[in-house]
């Protein structure tokens, strides 16, 4: 089976130079039935280019399945556990998902009204809209006129418990037509993005770390990042910025003693920049909405440590604090000309290393807009790796 790998069609909106290795389209193969051979080089290009494009695919719930657990064969579950969002309904993601029955690893997403589905007889999808979690919205007229916001900047990752999934497949089973919208980021910056209506927009995070000055890369590559437990019962009060990027910091998140019953070993605390398995770059990889502290490592004995911050260590737990110095390090990866919105195809599938980049959702659906997607990511077997010896003296 001959691999045909050709770039992406980026949009105008682009600048070609920061997509110099992001994304690939793959033609010539069937994804839900490759060989080892074929898998092999497949799995090489995913954490190589970050995201892989098929189009005109024909796969079942199994089949996506079979092939997300490929990237990691002794992973089991759903990314946040089988039937878990289902059964929690505090959590901001229960109204997204909903669970293939027979293949409970894969959860339909959408909007729309959609029967006899997939073992479903019925289910009410809602494409999830910036209006109900950004501190402020868009007005009526705006809308009218065509203009969105990003939903919400995020990794696949459950972030208590479960480890972080390194591959997420996406699969477009029906997509309405629609007119392109803009989103506007309403951030003071005045910028501005076409987006396809339901596109799902992407940004690399090995180029998030790669633009920081130098005096952040420093912190980056010191820095530890533990969230919350149950993060998305934890903050499903707060209210978002405006881009999507981390939350407002307004005391709605619940105490921790308001949790569910929760474990102190299972809270996580990763490094915030993460190594990439085959290429070796680092990627900021930290999710904005569910981190609770920074633990910031000293400026390692003989590297000059003229003009860095936190030099001598911190542990931040103040979270304003934190989601400050997050947001500062995470918007500008995020510009306009860095952001891959993908407009999609039905029958396309995209499959993403979900431990090198940031995605989002876009996009307002009418009620009668039918949107019909199936998505896959499984919690990972082992942690994400950080930086070493080496790249803590180069970037420190």
């Amino acid at each position: 089976m001959a691999v045909e790998v050709v770039p992406l069609s980026l949009p105008p909106s682009a600048d070609a130079s920061g997509f110099v290795e992001f994304g690939r389209e793959v033609k010539g193969v069937d994804p839900g039935n490759l060989d080892d051979e074929c898998f092999a080089e497949i799995e090489d290009l995913l954490y190589k280019h970050s995201l892989l494009l098929f189009r005109d695919c024909d796969l079942s719930p199994e089949q996506q399945y079979a092939l997300t657990k490929r990237f990691d064969p002794a992973s089991e579950s759903f990314g946040h556990g089988n039937h878990s969002i289902d059964q929690n309904k505090k959590s901001i993601l229960h109204p997204d998902l909903k669970t293939i029955p027979r293949v409970p690893q894969v959860q339909l997403i959408g909007n729309g009204q959609v029967h006899d589905h997939q073992g479903i007889p019925e289910a009410t999808l809602k494409h999830p809209s910036h209006t109900v979690c950004h501190k402020d919205v868009l007005t009526d007229e705006d809308a009218e006129k065509g203009y969105t916001r990003f939903y919400r900047w995020h990794i696949d990752a459950a972030l208590y418990d479960l480890r972080p999934s390194k591959a997420t497949s996406l699969y477009a089973l029906k997509v309405p037509a629609a007119p392109k919208q803009i989103v506007r980021y309403d951030d003071g910056t005045r910028d501005e993005l076409p987006v396809p209506l339901g596109g799902t927009a992407f940004t690399s995070t090995r180029h998030m770390f790669t633009i920081l000055p130098p005096e952040l890369k420093s912190v980056a590559v010191r820095s530890r990042v533990r969230y919350a437990p149950h993060p998305y019962v934890w903050m499903a009060a707060a209210k978002l910025h405006s881009n999507g990027v981390g939350i407002v910091s307004e005391g709605k998140e619940l105490s921790y003693t308001q949790l569910p019953p929760w474990d102190e070993s299972k809270v996580k605390v990763y490094p915030m920049l993460w190594k990439n398995p085959v290429t070796d770059e680092l990627h900021f990889q930290v999710h904005p909405g569910c981190a609770a502290e920074l633990y910031i490592e000293p400026v390692p004995d003989g590297v000059d440590k003229h003009d860095k911050l936190y030099p001598d260590g911190a542990h931040l737990t103040d979270l304003e604090e934190v989601r400050d110095l997050l947001y500062t390090m995470q918007r500008p990866g995020i510009a306009p000309q860095f952001v891959y919105p993908h407009d999609w195809a039905e029958r396309d599938l995209v499959l993403f290393h979900n431990r090198g980049m940031l995605h989002c959702i876009v996009g307002t659906f009418a009620p009668a807009q039918v949107r019909v997607f199936h998505q896959c990511n499984l919690a990972a077997s082992d942690d994400p790796v950080g930086p070493d010896a080496d790249d803590v003296r180069r970037w420190a």
